[in-house]
């Protein structure tokens, strides 16, 4: 492990113990190294928050990458899984706390809805691929797509995940169900 991803790996367990208000001084005590050294790599807070988002964003296309290679898996079962994806990393980070970022940190909220916004060919091709083939019923996919982002970007400008002691990947799982099944009680 490089450098840059050690600091990145520290700055996301300083992150999950303190949210936002992380020191520079939390990740140095963390990875046992200067402060100094972390600024060699990184000019300020934003920059590692810029970079952190980056990484974790990078982290999911990965596992994304992993279900779609398994061939053991149904096209429903991936879709499910992408649209619920973690970094295995990353499965009890604590992303309610993104909410504060749109008021703090308004650079680095622009990057996570700019990722969350983009990168969906292959989730989108995967879906056609389900309606082709007739295991997921022909949707509109913008709306399919507008109603994901839409649910993600609301965990990350409120904090109703906070207030109600609803986990992230709770809530993540809840709004792919919803998704994926509706809300109707089939017999």
């Amino acid at each position: 492990m490089g450098i840059r991803e050690k600091i990145l790996e520290g700055t996301i367990q300083v992150f999950n113990k303190k949210g936002l208000k992380f020191t520079m001084d939390d990740i140095a005590a963390v990875l046992k190294m200067s402060k100094k050294t972390i600024y060699t790599v990184f000019r300020d807070k934003e920059a590692l928050f810029l970079a952190m988002v980056d990484y974790i964003f990078d982290s999911i296309k990965e596992s994304e990458r992993e279900v779609l290679e398994n061939s053991e898996l149904s096209t429903v079962e991936k879709v499910r899984t992408i649209l619920g994806v973690l970094p295995k990393g990353y499965k009890d980070l604590d992303f309610r706390q993104l909410y504060l970022l749109k008021g703090k940190f308004p650079k680095i909220y622009k990057q996570v809805e700019v990722r969350l916004e983009t990168g969906w060919e292959t989730t989108i091709e995967l879906i056609e691929q389900g309606m082709e083939e007739g295991s997921i019923r022909p949707v509109k996919l913008p709306i399919l797509k507008m109603m994901m982002e839409a649910s993600l970007e609301q965990f990350f400008q409120r904090d109703v995940l906070i207030r109600h002691k609803i986990t992230y990947r709770e809530a993540l799982t809840e709004v792919v169900n919803i998704l994926m099944d509706g809300i109707e009680v089939r017999v």
